[in-house]
């Protein structure tokens, strides 16, 4: 009999520690973008606050103006959404081993080193905790899809490297040019391996190019 990977991992009847533990740090680090644009906004409204005190209104028109042009833009537009939508699958890529098995024992979560916006939708790049696998977030990826409010997900596994993966979530249909320099930049394709056998491995992204163009 085949391991079903959704099961309990924890034995009945044994009092566990609460999901979601750990350090300072940690929890430091999963807030890090909110904590960021509190601080972004902190440092701009001390600006503000001094310019205007101050009397100096070319420093504020300067600053206004940086922050209002790439928000009135299409591309600024869809940066920022793009960027949303990489925190909140984070946060629900967090709430989903929470609220499932994909945890250890003590409460310790997978952590998301990275997620990136790509043509359609996100990719997360998460280190794994002892006891929990990527075949693991394989069998709870329709739980995914429906926490981040998207399509579908898929999931790859580094090649060398058992503990980092990659969890692809899928939004919508490919948006040319949304694509931003990120996971498959820096890490490259080739190096990960799909965990469905009807799915095929990711080409490269010049192989994707001849191929549209000799088409």
């Amino acid at each position: 009999m085949s391991r079903n990977p959704r099961n309990p991992i924890f034995p009945a009847g044994v009092d566990l520690p609460a999901a979601g533990g750990g350090g300072p740090l940690v929890r430091l680090w999963r807030a890090r973008s909110e904590l960021l644009l509190v601080l972004t906004l902190a440092l701009v409204a001390l600006t503000l606050l001094t310019a205007t005190q101050q009397g100096r209104w070319v420093p504020l028109l300067l600053l206004t103006s940086a922050i209002s042009v790439p928000a009135a833009t299409r591309m600024g537009r869809n940066w920022i959404a793009a960027h949303f939508w990489c925190v909140f699958s984070r946060h629900r890529l967090q709430r989903v081993c929470l609220e499932t098995t994909m945890h250890t024992r003590a409460g310790r979560i997978p952590l998301v080193l990275w997620i990136t916006p790509t043509t359609t939708g996100e990719k997360a790049l998460i280190l794994t905790r002892a006891g929990i696998s990527a075949e693991k977030f394989e069998a709870y990826s329709e739980e995914i899809a429906a926490a981040c409010w998207a399509r579908s997900v898929n999931v790859y596994r580094h090649r060398t490297r058992a503990q980092l993966l990659i969890v692809e979530i899928v939004r919508r249909d490919e948006v040319p040019g949304a694509d931003a320099p990120g996971l498959d930049r820096l890490y490259g394709r080739r190096a990960w391996v799909s965990l469905r056998p009807d799915l095929e491995e990711p080409p490269d992204l010049r192989t994707q190019v001849m191929l549209s163009q000799v088409g």
